[in-house]
């Protein structure tokens, strides 16, 4: 395929793959440091840091453009995507999968740079980002496959870290897709009226009038994995001193949903950032004081 990406064009790919909205690259961010703190006792590698910084942005940029490829004939009819670079015609079809490729290829070329366990798992992690803007399709789960698909780091930056993904590093991935859940299922609450209408599926229509009940018992769970990740890593009590304060942004957000206003919903789903923030924070803390 020949790659005819437009330089008049920069604009509009910034906008198509969302790096003026850099939510979705931290809430990737954050379970990937997770990881690569715990894996490495909190001495990461510099150039595994670096490698997976930069490959989570490209790989979520890839994973916005592969999104907004496959619901161009979707989004007109969505009030908050109307306004998106394919759908209003600044970006074609072709020119969004031309720079797929390219994002992709680029992340590809870094993961070069790890060892081969690391390579291998990658291939997983490009599947998972295509296959996920097509779930909601065909399932009522497609938070669980962004999750699959967000959590993919873990065991990859394990793997660069150690060599190996060992047990916890499974169950770190599993927190974060429980995550994702949570936190996507908020952002699916903005768009649920939409969704009905044109026929889209999401764990928000799943729910139904269950919602902020299941989002509390996923939130339950998500925390319930991270104390056993902190008995299984041995982190001590900044790490779980920590984990109440992310407690308490956990019900900060319940009660931003308790009347499932969009705009409220929306901002539960952004602050989820805070809360990835302050694990992070309390992991570093745990190791430092050491």
């Amino acid at each position: 395929m020949t790659i005819q990406l437009k330089t008049q064009n920069l604009t509009a790919y910034y906008e198509l793959t969302r790096l003026n909205k850099p939510i979705g690259i931290l809430l990737l961010l954050w379970p990937m440091y997770w990881a690569l703190w715990i894996a490495s006792n909190g001495t990461p590698d510099l150039l595994v840091f670096c490698v997976f910084t930069l490959g989570v942005i490209l790989m979520r940029s890839a994973g916005c453009v592969i999104n907004d490829y496959a619901d161009r004939r979707l989004d007109p009819h969505v009030s908050r995507t109307q306004q998106r670079p394919i759908v209003t015609g600044r970006v074609t079809a072709a020119e969004a999968l031309q720079l797929f490729a390219v994002l992709v290829l680029a992340s590809f070329l870094l993961v070069l740079l790890m060892n081969k366990l690391t390579i291998w798992l990658s291939f997983g992690g490009v599947f998972l980002a295509a296959l996920y803007p097509f779930m909601k399709r065909y399932t009522h789960l497609p938070q669980v496959f962004l999750g699959l698909a967000f959590g993919w780091a873990i065991p990859m930056v394990y793997a660069a870290q150690t060599n190996s993904v060992p047990p916890i590093a499974w169950l770190l991935f599993v927190a974060t897709v429980i995550w994702a859940v949570v936190y996507d299922t908020m952002y699916a609450m903005v768009d649920r009226e939409d969704d009905l209408k044109i026929g889209i599926k999401s764990t928000a229509i799943l729910f139904g009038d269950l919602d902020k009940v299941l989002i509390g018992f996923f939130q339950l769970l998500f925390f319930v994995a991270l104390i056993l990740v902190g008995q299984k890593a041995g982190l001590g009590v900044y790490y779980f001193a920590g984990l109440w304060a992310a407690g308490g942004f956990a019900l900060y957000h319940q009660w931003l949903i308790k009347d499932r206003e969009p705009a409220k919903c929306l901002s539960a789903f952004l602050n989820n950032n805070w809360l990835g923030f302050v694990v992070f924070m309390a992991i570093v803390m745990d190791y430092l004081v050491r």
